[in-house]
Parts: structure tokens; C-alpha cells; sequence
């Protein structure tokens, strides 16, 4: 007989955070008979065998070969025999009763999307970046407002997930899988009793490989639907106008504290969303030196 879920974790070069992970879900208040883990490892430089030791004999393994978290999902979708998905990043640090609460909140036609909270590697010293973090990322409340979810808490049915179809490379797979579902008749609800912690980024490098991901990401979407120059010209308007927006948020949140944390987190606000237009300029560029030389 098929268990109760499945969830669904994608792994690339992160042991130390995975074996936190999943000694977590052995802890979870929800019956381990009744729930697989199925790990996807996306080749990780240790090689196979080593997260194989890292997961015990109680853990799925499944080997993703190409390169990127889609594939790594897709692979453990393809090894799950659960009824319902719970979907977690490597990362993350589910709470006890997460996925108790997750799968009481499912329903069929319903994609659940759970409470993320950003976790200081010191709370009492944090950096800039992990101030930006504790403000802009993993905002899953604000996501489903706008038609999609990430897929490092959330939650399916795996009759509606074989509907909805595989992730998608080459572009944010977790966000144009959700809109897919909602294009499906789905409904995105955001249940905020369903918690995984997240490690923030700590420094710029981190945040500037993160961005500059989503960057290329977005532009891969975007060349899927194919906007015209005046929908491009008013995003990349938006993403220029962006940090004059949203230091305000910063420096007002009261999930920081400091005027010089806030002082600091709102210079690299500045510093990274420009960045990300400089980025998005560069692939603009090459699209259009690219579809000169072919004509």
C-alpha cells in the first residue's frame, strides 16, 4: 500500500544541512510509517554514494544527473509512491508538527503553501545580508497573493501534481509550476501553522549568486511568454525604481533592529537590485546581438 505522502527533497553539495533536515522529519509528529522521504541528489561533487551514507536506509534516494532543481524534483516525483507531496528545500528546518499541519490543511484542487521564517546563523549579530533576507525572502503569504508559491513548503495532491505536469528548467521552476496549477483551476491558500525554518544568506556573494540565478531565471520565463518592449521597458522601470520603494520596508520592519544594521542592509538593497538590472540589460543585449546575426 502507497504512503500517506511523500515529501519531496532536491540536494546539491549540502550534507550537513540535509542530515539536519532529515533528522527533523524523523521527529516529526506526524506517524513515520505513514510518510517517505525521497532525496534527489542533483550530482553533487561528494558523489552518490556519500548521500546515500548522509540519508540512512530509511530515505529514497534518487540520482539527478542534470543539473538544477527541477530535475532533482522531477527525479524524486518519479521515485514517490506517497498519495500527497509535501515538497521541502535541503535546507530547511521543518518544525515538529509541519507536516501534520500541512497535510490536514490539504484538499483536493488546493495547493498549500506554508510559513517560512529566515534564520540568523546569530541572532544576536546579524549581517546585512541576512537583515535583507529576514525582510525579502520566502515571502509565501505575499506570493500567493500574487498566483504563486515556492516549493520549499508547500504542499499537493498527487493526483492534482501528475495534472499540473513535471517542473520546468530554465526558469523559476516552483513559481511557473504554481501558476500553471492556477491556470488549471487550482487554488493557491497560504497556511501560516505550516513552518519551515531557512538559513539566510550571510554575505554578498551569496546574495549576488542567488540574484543573479533568478535573474536568468526570469528571463528564460519571460522568453516563454514572450512580453512586448513595453511590458520588458516597465519591468526592468520597476526593478530600477525598486530599492527607493522597499527601503522604506526595510527600515521600518521590525523583524531587524539597529539603525546601523538598517542603515547597511538598505546601501546593499541599492547595490543588489541595481545589480540586477545591470544584469537583466546584459541578456537583453545578447538576445538582440544573437537574433542580429541570424538574420
Amino acid at each position: 500500500m502507497s504512503p500517506a505522502a511523500s515529501v519531496i527533497i532536491p540536494h546539491y553539495n549540502d550534507l550537513e544541512n540535509l542530515r539536519l533536515c532529515l533528522s527533523l522529519l524523523r521527529r516529526q509528529t506526524f506517524p513515520r510509517d505513514d510518510f517517505e522521504i525521497v532525496v534527489a541528489d542533483n550530482a553533487s561533487s561528494c558523489g552518490l554514494a556519500a548521500v546515500a551514507e548522509a540519508c540512512g536506509p530509511d530515505v529514497v534516494l534518487a540520482s539527478a544527473p542534470l543539473q538544477g532543481a527541477a530535475h532533482a524534483r522531477n527525479a524524486a516525483l518519479a521515485a514517490a509512491r506517497g498519495r500527497s507531496l509535501a515538497f521541502l528545500d535541503s535546507d530547511c528546518r521543518p518544525a515538529p508538527d509541519w507536516l501534520e499541519r500541512g497535510l490536514r490543511a490539504l484538499r483536493d484542487g488546493v495547493v498549500i503553501a506554508g510559513k517560512v521564517d529566515v534564520v540568523f546563523a546569530d541572532a544576536a549579530r546579524p549581517t546585512p545580508a541576512e537583515a535583507y533576507e529576514a525582510v525579502f525572502a520566502f515571502d509565501f503569504r505575499r506570493y500567493t497573493r500574487q498566483g504563486f508559491c515556492g516549493a520549499g513548503n508547500m504542499f499537493a495532491r498527487r493526483a492534482d501534481v501528475d495534472r499540473i505536469g513535471p517542473f520546468r528548467s530554465g526558469v523559476p521552476e516552483d513559481k511557473d509550476w504554481s501558476q500553471r496549477a492556477v491556470r488549471l483551476g487550482l487554488r493557491l491558500v497560504y497556511d501560516e501553522t505550516v513552518v519551515v525554518g531557512h538559513p539566510a544568506r550571510r554575505d554578498w556573494p551569496d546574495l549576488a549568486r542567488k540574484t543573479r540565478r533568478v535573474v536568468a531565471e526570469i528571463h528564460g520565463l519571460r522568453q516563454i511568454e514572450r512580453p512586448g518592449a513595453l511590458a520588458w521597458a516597465g519591468y526592468l522601470a520597476a526593478v530600477a525604481a525598486s530599492p527607493f520603494v522597499h527601503a522604506f520596508k526595510l527600515a521600518f520592519s521590525r523583524k531587524i533592529s539597529g539603525l546601523r544594521l538598517k542603515a547597511a542592509a538598505i546601501a546593499l538593497l541599492f547595490r543588489l537590485r541595481w545589480r540586477r538590472l545591470i544584469w537583466f540589460l546584459e541578456l537583453l543585449r545578447s538576445d538582440q546581438t544573437w537574433r542580429g546575426a541570424g538574420r
